[in-house]
């Protein structure tokens, strides 16, 4: 990948977002659930409460990855962290963590909260190598009927 550019999402962006993410998540957790991550609807609303962070191809302007954020006080919560299946393990998920960590130090939070499902192996690690560490559990949100039984774990940071 030779650069991104990241941006903020707008309304108008809400369906290429929500394709986005049911595409990764369908990828990703496909094992553990057999329905859409996410709908347009939900995007439009949560755009209403935070942040869509995207990250687009320089040259074509090929949505690539996208993360939610959300400020909270002192806290933010992250969430939806979502890439291409075609363009994962290049470093876009780095990079939109970077700038969500960036946006909401520079918005006045000083900890980032995120929550991970706990059947995803490969999720832990790669948030522990970026400072974040296991605060507790919560259980899975009501209604989305997973294959196997599976909670979140909740996770944080302090933003420099």
């Amino acid at each position: 990948m030779d650069s991104i550019r990241m941006r903020l999402a707008r309304s108008k962006d809400a369906d290429a977002v929500a394709a986005l993410i049911n595409t990764a998540f369908r990828a990703a957790e496909s094992f553990l659930m057999d329905r859409d991550r996410i709908t347009v609807d939900s995007v439009q609303s949560l755009l209403q409460s935070g942040k869509f962070l995207l990250a687009e191809g320089a040259g074509d302007d090929a949505l690539l990855g996208c993360v939610y954020v959300e400020l909270k006080g002192e806290h933010a919560y992250l969430g939806l962290l979502s890439v291409n299946p075609n363009h994962q393990k290049g470093g876009i998920g780095s990079a939109l963590m970077n700038a969500a960590e960036k946006h909401c130090g520079e918005g006045g939070c000083r900890f980032m909260d995120l929550r991970i499902i706990n059947v995803r192996q490969e999720l832990p690690g790669f948030y522990r190598r970026r400072g974040y560490v296991e605060t507790g559990t919560a259980p899975l949100t009501v209604g989305l009927q997973p294959k196997m039984p599976c909670h979140f774990v909740n996770m944080s940071k302090p933003l420099p």
